[in-house]
């Protein structure tokens, strides 16, 4: 019995062998394949011939030798050792090769994200540029007080038009900039009143071209001033507000509720509550309405209901703000969205100083200024926008020319410099950079202002980084640009 379990035990070392043999032949290939396989390296091959070497020992002893309990037990578990090394080498092994393919693909995306980055960028310039001309000089001729009723009429469609592509245009980009991670929200000092007045202006414009009735309503007192983005905060609200107005029929009415919340530690808390009497949201679709691009049959109302992503920017930033916002809506109806968001507090002094003076009162009549851009019909259009403010203007078609045009100029010839980023020859960070490093008082102080198509977050850092005073985005914003000369010319 002694002896049949001895042989046995010899038998099933060698088949065992055998096995491993075969194993580490199929690793050996396997590494090979991968490409950080080093062919000069034949380490891999040692332990094969070594196994070859053992299964060979165990026949001879097998077939020839007389084997007791000690040396079957020793040949057996070799066996079973070399197993276990094996199993454990080759699953050391492949996590390795998973963890590449996961840091490849992690790579690869990475890249994509920087393509579809460079992609939007180029798209948002090449976009923007002609949209400045339409929506500029579409301005321009509706200021001719000899125009037909008619031909306003349909001026003021192209200008609806135009701005609708243009939120489209930066609905589009904001989802990119949120879903890279790239958007970063300012903190600055400004007041919610001076907020809340400009919100109701433009929200009483949409409602009246609807025929809605609007009301709007501030509970308690707000506080003097907050710190946090305005500008996004305003686009949360006025997404929230054109909607309303968009999806209520006429004769419906908008309601605009502000509200001042107790303070939470060092952060003012304001709540905004906006209800309508429109067509409402189907419960089955409640789920889906901050998805991108999900949208809801509304032909009953209107067919244009945009891009499908203005309410999934919405709750991105109002998350970003600290916030949430809640929707309760009945088909038919009419529905109420509450947006709370939670900003920084400032004292009372700080308040007074973030309210600001008017600029209104402020005149740029006579001032001379250089304008830098290489298309002609946007040369045209900002020469005629700053002729209006009798402002007078020279035009350098790039950057170079910028430069030898101020350097060339008496000391104080320029008011304020509007420079275009993307010009052949020298584009406009470099000529900002390079009119900074002249050697005389003024090259250090004069205004320079971007006025480009590059309207991400990036673009404005660098703006500023190169020695820019500030970054507008075309299209031009017309009421914008007269107030930025204002505060740093006039």
């Amino acid at each position: 019995m002694v002896q049949w379990l001895i042989r046995g035990m010899v038998f099933l070392g060698s088949l065992l062998m055998v096995y491993n043999i075969y194993s580490f032949v199929r690793f050996a290939r396997y590494v090979k394949k991968l490409d950080s396989w080093n062919a000069n390296d034949r380490i891999l091959y040692v332990p094969i011939i070594l196994l070859v070497c053992f299964l060979l020992g165990y026949l001879a002893v097998g077939l020839f030798g007389k084997p007791d309990m000690i040396m079957a037990g020793i040949l057996f578990g070799g066996s079973v050792f070399v197993f276990v090394i094996y199993k454990l080498l080759n699953g050391i092994t492949q996590r390795i090769v998973e963890r590449e393919h996961l840091e490849a693909e992690l790579m690869a995306a990475e890249e994509s994200n920087q393509a579809k980055s460079r992609f939007m960028a180029t798209m948002s310039h090449e976009m923007r540029t002609p949209l400045n001309a339409v929506i500029g000089l579409n301005e321009l001729a509706l200021k001719d007080d000899s125009l037909t009723p008619q031909t306003r009429d349909r001026l003021e469609k192209v200008e609806i038009s135009a701005h609708h592509l243009l939120d489209m245009i930066n609905d589009v980009l904001d989802m990119n900039h949120i879903e890279s991670g790239e958007m970063v929200l300012k903190a600055e000092a400004f007041s919610p009143a001076d907020l809340l007045n400009l919100v109701n202006v433009l929200a009483r414009m949409m409602c009246e071209e609807k025929g809605v009735v609007y009301r709007h309503e501030v509970v308690g007192e707000l506080e003097g001033a907050c710190i946090g983005d305005s500008l996004r905060l305003r686009q949360v609200l006025l997404s929230i507000l054109s909607n309303a107005s968009k999806y209520t029929p006429e004769g419906g009415s908008v309601r605009f509720v502000a509200e001042q919340l107790p303070r939470e530690g060092d952060r003012c808390v304001l709540r905004f509550t906006v209800s309508d009497t429109g067509v409402g949201i189907d419960e089955a679709f409640m789920p889906k309405l901050f998805d991108s691009f999900a949208q809801e049959d509304a032909n009953a109302i209107n067919r244009s209901t945009g891009s499908g992503i203005g309410l999934a920017i919405t709750k991105r930033l109002v998350e970003m703000m600290d916030g949430d916002i809640a929707v309760a809506s009945r088909k038919g109806e009419g529905s109420t969205f509450t947006v709370t968001v939670r900003l920084g507090a400032v004292d009372v002094a700080e308040a007074s100083e973030a309210t600001g003076e008017a600029l209104e009162d402020r005149s740029l009549a006579g001032k001379h200024m250089l304008i830098v851009e290489d298309v002609d019909l946007n040369a045209d259009l900002l020469a005629d926008l700053l002729e209006l403010e009798d402002v007078t203007s020279e035009r350098a078609e790039n950057g170079r020319v910028a430069v030898d045009a101020f350097s060339q100029a008496p000391p104080g010839h320029f008011d304020a410099i509007l420079m275009d980023l993307r010009m052949p020859v020298m584009d406009g960070l470099e000529a900002t950079r390079a009119i900074r490093a002249l050697p005389r008082e003024d090259a250090k102080a004069v205004p320079i202002v971007a006025l480009t198509a590059n309207a991400f977050e990036e673009d404005v850092r660098q703006s500023l980084d190169a020695g820019m005073n500030a970054h507008l985005a075309k299209p031009v914003d017309t009421d914008q640009l007269y107030d930025t000369l204002r505060a740093l010319v006039a």
